[in-house]
């Protein structure tokens, strides 16, 4: 017996032992939140031609949900719908990317005329 035992004649209690709580990941998280989740996890890109790579993107059903309630297809796969997302998105990035280009006074340009005589004109 040992000495708790002995003298009061009864068994110690065993402690209760707290369960670990698991801290959730984020994605975890917004899922049990009902929460849309997207997160672009990777990004690898070919080493000859950096211009050439590609996205690992992880989502929840959430996220799904929410596109096809802005339109996506109903009926097609998520990770189709998730692609289709992430094309727009990389066309909107371009698309402002263009239109502020277009925009900068930097990019005006200026068309030379030069009289060459007899009625004609040089244009560069």
């Amino acid at each position: 017996m040992k000495w708790f035992d002995k003298l009061t004649g009864k068994k110690k209690p065993e402690p209760v032992k707290k369960a670990k709580q698991k801290t959730l990941t984020p994605k975890e998280q917004a899922t049990k939140d009902s929460e849309p989740f997207v997160q672009i996890l990777k990004v690898e890109l070919d080493p000859a031609n950096p211009s050439y790579g590609s996205f690992e993107i992880d989502w929840n059903e959430h996220f799904v949900t929410q596109l096809r309630g802005m339109g996506y297809p109903s009926e097609a796969d998520d990770e189709v719908v998730v692609d289709l997302w992430f094309q727009s998105v990389c066309r909107n990035i371009l698309m402002e990317t263009y239109e502020q280009d277009t925009a900068s006074p930097d990019n005006v340009r200026y068309i030379n005329k030069k009289d060459l005589g007899d009625g004609k004109t040089e244009v560069s």
